[in-house]
């Protein structure tokens, strides 16, 4: 199987009208919820305005790159409407968030998988809510979700019944918990029971007007086997059969389903990672381990270090990263339109690398296993900002 050509150049997530964020606007509207600060998807409004129930379907790491590489002929090439951008940085911890919440990074404040939270005095993974340190959850040490977490959920906001349907390993978690607010909360095992379960809601055999549907397993594969690999591109022939008659099914049921993906996907093999401890000289100029993601990594500089920091990154690693002040980013709207959240700019450290090409970086904490993935996101190329958006039943 031939690797996929990615798509690399520089791409901003669209908050005026053309991002996941701006969806999250359109659904706000057809619950009648309150108006979100952000401008609707264009048109989607007319789409939506005679179902009688609206369906998310979130594919973790389904790019508009990876669908039009391996979904050819599949059903959800078939219901692509248009492309959407993805936020910043394009990962879940940031894009689910968005779409649990309604909010861009900017007011969400979650801006990576690895996190410094200084109100905990820890560096952790906020998924799992787990520190770099350690084994124990931050939850069994006494600390709480809600107060890293503290935006609110998105269904909470919408005046209808939903439901969220998700992983069972992950239904009742904390994140879970704290962003799917009063949703009732559906665990599925397999793909043949979020198959089954999902053409049930979108038959109408469920009291919920909003549900929101998430199937994580084709990004496992992506990270693992890289979205070029043949088992991501097999496990979406597997999808395409499992969710062919969902999606053929809502029309006749006043259903509109909406599918998109929180991210899409590039390669990248070992020559393509830098590992912060072949590089002592630039680790001793950081207070704190690198935050963030492989491919867009925050960096807590020594305040005497700033401009010894510019020159390395420049003189060593210039081919493979660019270094920003990260209050830059802000600015330049990387991160979103409209007011901060009040940590934003702690969570983001003194410079962010944004990595070039396929690089990635990294480093790696006492007790913290060796990894190494294959396939990677959170940079800036449209292969990994990019995402489908589908619909269904309009």
């Amino acid at each position: 199987m031939s690797r996929i050509n990615h798509k690399l150049e520089i791409t901003k997530p669209d908050y005026d009208g053309g991002s996941i964020v701006n969806l999250m606007r359109s659904i706000g509207d057809w619950c009648g919820a309150a108006p979100l600060p952000y401008a609707p998807v264009p048109d989607l409004a007319d789409r939506l305005a005679a179902a009688r129930r609206v369906v998310l379907l979130v594919i973790d790491g389904l790019g508009t790159e990876v669908l039009q590489a391996r979904g050819q002929g599949s059903v959800f090439e078939r219901a692509r409407i248009r492309d959407l951008t993805s936020v910043y940085p394009p990962t879940t911890a940031s894009a689910v968030t968005t779409l649990l919440s309604g909010q861009a990074p900017r007011q969400h404040g979650l801006t990576g998988w690895f996190m410094h939270f200084r109100e905990l005095g820890a560096v952790a993974a906020v998924l799992p809510f787990m520190p770099r340190y350690g084994h124990t959850t931050l939850t069994e040490t006494g600390a709480s979700i809600a107060s890293v977490v503290d935006c609110a959920s998105f269904f909470a906001t919408i005046p209808r019944a939903s439901q969220t349907l998700l992983p069972a390993e992950i239904c009742d978690s904390d994140i879970s918990r704290r962003l799917g607010g009063p949703a009732e909360r559906v665990p599925y095992q397999s793909l043949e029971d979020f198959a089954n379960t999902l053409g049930d809601i979108c038959r109408g055999k469920s009291e919920a007007a909003f549900t929101y549907a998430y199937w994580s397993k084709f990004d496992y594969l992506c990270h693992v086997h890289g979205p070029s690999g043949e088992k991501p591109a097999r496990h979406l022939a597997d999808l395409d059969r499992a969710l062919t008659p969902v999606f053929d099914a809502c029309a006749a049921h006043g259903t509109v389903l909406l599918a998109v993906a929180d991210h899409g996907f590039i390669d990248s093999g070992p020559d393509e990672r830098i590992e912060l401890a072949r590089h002592p000289e630039l680790a001793d100029m950081l207070t704190l381990p690198l935050c963030g993601e492989p491919r867009t990594a925050y960096c807590y500089v020594r305040a005497a270090r700033a401009r010894d920091f510019e020159r390395y990154v420049a003189d060593e690693l210039g081919d493979a990263a660019h270094a920003v002040p990260s209050e830059q980013l802000i600015a330049e709207g990387w991160f979103g339109p409209g007011r901060s959240h009040p940590e934003l700019v702690a969570r983001i450290g003194d410079y962010t690398l944004q990595m070039r090409e396929r690089y990635t970086i990294s480093d790696r904490l006492p007790g913290e296993r060796e990894l190494h993935l294959n396939g990677v996101h959170g940079g800036t190329s449209a292969a990994e900002m990019i995402v489908p958006l589908m619909l269904a039943g309009a």
